[in-house]
């Protein structure tokens, strides 16, 4: 069996690295039995080696723009540089909010007062604490130190949804524009990603790679960015506090991450 697991909100808190120790041991038991398990993540790979450290056989990262397994590189498909001129120079005009994602790193815009501003409105504390968090946790760098270095990822954070309509003019042929209800209600929070790829996709190279069945891949998830991911495996699980429209996609639930979910689901198949 290949197991695909989802890292915020799924396997840690969201913005966290903290793996809770049943997980860990659920990993690693499952390994030892003969199973295979791979992170599946928006995250980059300089932002989930802290979780990878626990013990995986790969990952799908970026959402689905860098897959790897073992030591071998299946995909890597950054951003042209049109296209991330493009997107940041329509986001910029509109005023919208941005994190961009390279391979190794992330960085934020530094304007704390415009966010502040920003997530002044319903929920917004939330926000800002969540912001906060990924700065401390994950190493978000300032804006001003990006380099040019290639980008597979943008995240955007906005007030109304026409601030987005410029960028989705010129880009939405390309890119799927990915809105989130969460963390907070009041603004739009969400990522732009790359057509040519999501987590599905990921999985189905690892899984093809491997010569493993799709039918013999499970995968956890929490939120609507995993959909992809979820719709591709064999047997799909929404973490219980995850997405409601998920759960209801998914039809199977486990606990969540306070709850040894990951270690009750991986019982629960027989993988441990």
């Amino acid at each position: 069996m290949l197991a695909f697991l989802d890292i915020d909100g799924t396997l840690t808190p969201p913005g966290s690295n903290a793996v809770p120790a049943s997980a860990r041991e659920a990993i690693r038991a499952a390994r030892a039995a003969g199973h295979r398990v791979f992170l599946c993540t928006g995250r980059n790979l300089g932002m989930l080696r802290p979780v990878l450290a626990c013990g995986f056989d790969g990952a799908v990262a970026s959402a689905g723009g860098y897959v790897f397994c073992g030591d071998e590189l299946l995909f890597d498909c950054p951003m042209t540089e049109r296209q991330r001129e493009t997107a940041v120079r329509l986001f910029r005009q509109e005023g919208v909010f941005l994190n961009v994602e390279t391979r190794e790193d992330s960085f934020c815009d530094e304007d704390v007062g415009a966010f502040q501003a920003l997530s002044a409105g319903a929920g917004g504390s939330e926000l800002l604490r969540w912001r906060r968090q990924m700065e401390k946790e994950l190493g978000f760098r300032p804006m001003a130190a990006y380099d040019g270095t290639p980008v597979y990822k943008i995240l955007f954070c906005c007030a109304r949804p026409e601030q987005l309509a410029p960028a989705r003019e010129a880009l939405e042929g390309e890119f799927f524009f990915l809105v989130h209800d969460e963390p907070a209600a009041g603004c739009l929070n969400g990522e732009l990603i790359n057509r040519r790829f999501d987590k599905g996709r990921g999985v189905k190279r690892i899984a093809e790679a491997l010569g493993v069945p799709l039918a013999d891949t499970v995968g956890f998830g929490d939120s609507m960015n995993d959909l992809e991911m979820l719709q591709t495996v064999g047997t799909a699980f929404c973490m219980a506090d995850g997405s409601p429209a998920l759960q209801r996609l998914c039809g199977r639930t486990c606990p969540g991450v306070a709850e040894d979910g990951i270690a009750r689901a991986f019982r629960e198949l027989n993988l441990i």
